[in-house]
C-alpha cells in the first residue's frame, strides 16, 4: 500500500498516509499547496522503501538524529544553541553524506569569522556538538563513527605565580572574598563547582569536600589546613558556603548562570589583582598534591584554568 494524501477537518495542512514495507506513516506535509503535498509524498514514499532494502543509514538526515539526540536525555541550553546553529546548515543532509569535506565547508556558513575563526571556536561551536550528534547516531547504526580531524588549537604557555604572590593577592582581596579565593587556591576547584558547593558536602574534620562536575559527577577534594581554616572562619554552616557580600533573600548564594557564564567576583577579583600589583586576569587552578600549597596566576577571564606547579 502506498502513501495518499488526505485533508483533516479544521486543519490547514495535507497529510500523507498509508505503509510503506509493512511501516506505517501517518504525518503532515507541512504544506496545504497539493503539488508541493505530492512532492513530499513521493520523496518520503522513496525514503521508506530505500530504508528498507539498504537499511536506515541510507536515509537518516542530521535533524532526524538530533531530534532523538534531544529527547534521549536533557541537553544544556548551550547544546541546544550549539545544535540549533548546526541545523540551519546541516537539516536535511544524510548523515553519510556528512564528510571531512563537508565539515571543513561548514564553517564559512556557521562562524562569525568563517574560515577565520580561530581554532578552538571551530572545535567549540562546530566540531563537538557534531561529532557528540553523530557518536549518537553511530551506536544506533544510523552511520558510521564519526572521524573528522579538527583545527590544532596552538598551545599557550602558562605564567605561574610564586607561594608569596598568591599570598599578597589574597590578603588584597575583600575580606568576603578571601576565603573563596583560598578555597579555589588550594583545591583547584573550577569557579562554578566552588561557588556552588553547599555545606552538605564539606567534611571539615574529615578534611574532604565534594563537588559536583558539568557532567554531573561527582569529585573529592581534600582540604589542606590553610583551606580549613578559612572555612572555620565562615559564620554559617547550612546553604551554600560562599556568598557574596550583599544578598537578597535568606541563605541566598551567588547567581547561577547555569554555568555558561563566569564573572560572579569579577569586580573584587580585579581590585585584589590591581592591589596586588597582578594581572587582572582569571583562570582555574588545579592542585598536583596536597602537601604543598602551589598557587597559580589568573590567566582566563572568568575562570580560574592554569595547572599549579610544585613548589621547590
Amino acid at each position: 500500500m502506498s502513501l495518499k494524501i488526505i485533508s483533516r477537518k479544521g486543519r490547514e495542512y495535507l497529510y500523507v498516509r498509508g505503509t510503506v514495507c509493512g511501516k506505517s506513516i501517518f504525518e503532515s506535509t507541512g504544506t496545504s499547496d497539493p503539488k508541493q503535498a505530492e512532492a513530499y509524498r513521493a520523496k518520503r514514499e522513496s525514503e521508506l522503501w530505500t530504508a528498507s532494502v539498504f537499511g536506515a543509514r541510507a536515509v537518516v538526515t542530521f535533524s532526524s538524529a538530533v531530534e532523538a539526540y534531544l529527547k534521549a536525555e536533557e541537553r544544556s541550553d548551550t547544546t541546544k544553541d550549539y545544535l540549533m546553529r548546526l541545523l540551519m546548515h546541516f537539516g536535511r543532509m544524510k548523515l553519510s553524506t556528512i564528510t571531512q569535506e563537508t565539515v571543513d565547508q561548514s564553517y564559512r556558513y556557521l562562524l562569525r569569522d568563517g574560515d577565520n575563526a580561530a581554532p578552538a571556536t571551530k572545535v567549540r561551536g562546530v566540531l563537538t556538538p557534531l561529532k557528540a550528534v553523530l557518536e549518537f547516531a553511530a551506536v544506533r547504526q544510523w552511520c558510521d563513527r564519526p572521524a573528522f580531524k579538527g583545527p590544532s588549537i596552538p598551545k599557550t604557555r602558562s605564567i605561574f605565580l610564586r607561594p608569596e604572590e598568591a599570598t599578597r593577592l589574597v590578603e588584597s582581596a575583600s575580606p568576603h572574598i578571601r576565603p573563596l579565593l583560598i578555597f579555589l587556591i588550594g583545591t583547584g576547584c573550577r569557579m562554578s563547582e566552588a561557588i556552588e558547593l553547599d555545606w552538605r558536602y564539606v567534611d571539615i574534620r574529615g578534611a574532604s569536600a565534594v563537588v559536583w562536575q558539568k557532567q554531573g559527577n561527582e569529585r573529592h577534594v581534600g582540604l589542606v589546613p590553610r583551606v580549613i581554616e578559612a572555612l572555620r572562619s565562615l559564620p554559617d554552616r547550612d546553604g551554600p558556603v560562599f556568598r557574596p557580600r550583599y544578598k537578597r533573600g535568606i541563605e541566598r548564594g551567588y547567581a547561577d548562570k547555569g554555568r555558561v557564564s563566569g564573572g560572579q567576583i569579577k569586580a573584587a577579583w580585579s581590585v585584589a589583582c590591581r592591589k596586588a600589583g597582578l594581572p587582572g586576569h582569571m583562570c582555574q587552578v588545579v592542585r598536583r598534591h596536597w602537601d604543598d600549597v602551589a598557587w597559580a596566576i589568573p590567566r582566563y577571564a572568568s575562570l580560574f584554568s592554569s595547572v599549579c606547579r610544585e613548589t621547590e
